[in-house]
């Protein structure tokens, strides 16, 4: 009892110590946020938005408020200027998107965006390298026997550094367009000129009421999908955005994750212009 009865007086003080602190935080200044790209054979797709403070209502009604639809939207190749045209692409996760018509993209250009918007500029610039075919794919149960499994490939990485990579997969049939799973982009640090097989669980459209994503085969690839892989080449700086952005979604809700910055290529904003080279393969899972 001696000892408990200081033990009770020193918690009460420390409890009585306690003072509710209101911090004032700064209103956060509004960005152009660019979530676009160029591909081999295809023109410019670019969305834009407004950046958002973190303690701001995010519901349907206030997203709307933050995609941007005017703006002047620009892509060069340093011979040809685009000018992006807004379009409706239900397969993109903001289908507002603005479209180029005339700069085609080419491996070993270099293409430029501006955007102007609201008396704010921003610019970036990407190359799309040359493309790299993967080895051979196939479809893997996680147990032998099983239905569920994964999406292999085996690829062969040239010398030279400095390659980078995203990997997205579609299911025929099931899949409204191509989806990248989390963990998807990796540069060449440490795989220069080996040769490797590596795997990917099967990603999900994000808010997605599919049986198959919401019960005990959420993540995997099941046996008689017919998947086509996209695997593309990517420059270094975009394979950063692409990396430290999916970091951050694993670490969201996280108490004990790092509060981390998500890397950019985007001058005077935010998000990423990226060039791609993509290669395509097709698994049939059985």
């Amino acid at each position: 009892m001696k000892t408990l009865i200081p033990i009770f007086f020193i918690a009460l003080i420390a409890v009585s110590c306690e003072k509710e602190i209101s911090v004032e935080l700064p209103d956060p200044e509004s960005l152009i946020v660019v979530d676009g790209g160029i591909s081999t054979g295809e023109v410019a797709k670019v969305t834009l938005t407004w950046s958002a403070g973190y303690f701001d209502p995010i519901d349907s009604a206030s997203l709307a408020n933050y995609v941007i639809t005017n703006a002047l939207v620009t892509v060069t190749d340093g011979t040809i200027t685009d000018t992006l045209t807004l379009t409706f692409d239900i397969t993109r996760p903001v289908p507002i998107v603005w479209v180029g018509s005339n700069v085609i993209g080419q491996v070993g250009n270099t293409y430029t965006l501006r955007v102007v918007a609201d008396g704010k500029t921003v610019t970036s610039s990407t190359v799309i390298h040359p493309p790299l075919a993967l080895d051979s794919v196939w479809f893997k149960p996680e147990i032998p026997g099983d239905s569920l499994g994964f999406a292999w490939a085996h690829m062969t990485d040239p010398v030279g550094y400095g390659n980078a990579y995203r990997w997205y997969t579609m299911r025929i049939g099931e899949d409204e367009t191509f989806l990248a799973p989390v963990g998807s982009s990796f540069d060449d640090n440490f795989i220069e000129g080996e040769s490797f097989d590596f795997a990917y669980n099967r990603p999900s459209t994000p808010n997605s009421s599919a049986p198959e994503d919401n019960d005990g085969r959420h993540g995997y690839f099941i046996s008689g999908d017919s998947v086509v892989v996209k695997f593309c080449t990517i420059g270094t700086a975009e394979c950063a955005f692409f990396r430290s952005f999916e970091i951050e979604i694993s670490n969201n809700g996280n108490p004990f994750a790092s509060p981390g910055v998500i890397e950019s290529n985007v001058e005077g904003g935010l998000g990423v212009f990226c060039g791609f080279a993509p290669s395509y393969d097709t698994i049939i899972c059985q």
